[in-house]
């Protein structure tokens, strides 16, 4: 796996981050060296996000096809593998099969 399977000593926001109508859903993490990341959970179904910093997106189980602007075709992801999202896009993901996901946001 090419990420961590647990965390440690992080602050965790108790909120979470509900999107269309409780089919995707987040908690937000910061790690001791401020790094941030969400931890989620996706409904089957195609949904729509706007990214303000560049992300990584870490699949822990599930299937996801996404289409990011200027790719060559959808990147297509499963449990253990990870894509990249740039800064300032709109991208749509079609998720196949319930999905656990963490998402780090990358430095500028």
């Amino acid at each position: 796996m090419a990420f961590p399977e647990k965390l440690t000593s992080v602050a965790i926001k108790v909120a979470a981050n509900v999107y269309f109508d409780g089919a995707v859903v987040s908690r937000s993490v910061e790690l001791p060296d401020g790094a941030k990341k969400t931890l989620g959970f996706m409904q089957r179904g195609q949904y729509e996000f706007n990214t303000r910093q560049a992300e990584l997106m870490d699949i822990v189980s599930g299937s996801v096809e996404v289409m990011i602007p200027g790719a060559d075709g959808p990147i297509r992801a499963v449990g253990g593998e990870s894509f990249h999202v740039p800064a300032d896009v709109e991208f749509a993901i079609t998720v196949n099969e319930p999905t656990d996901y963490v998402c780090s946001f990358l430095p500028d």
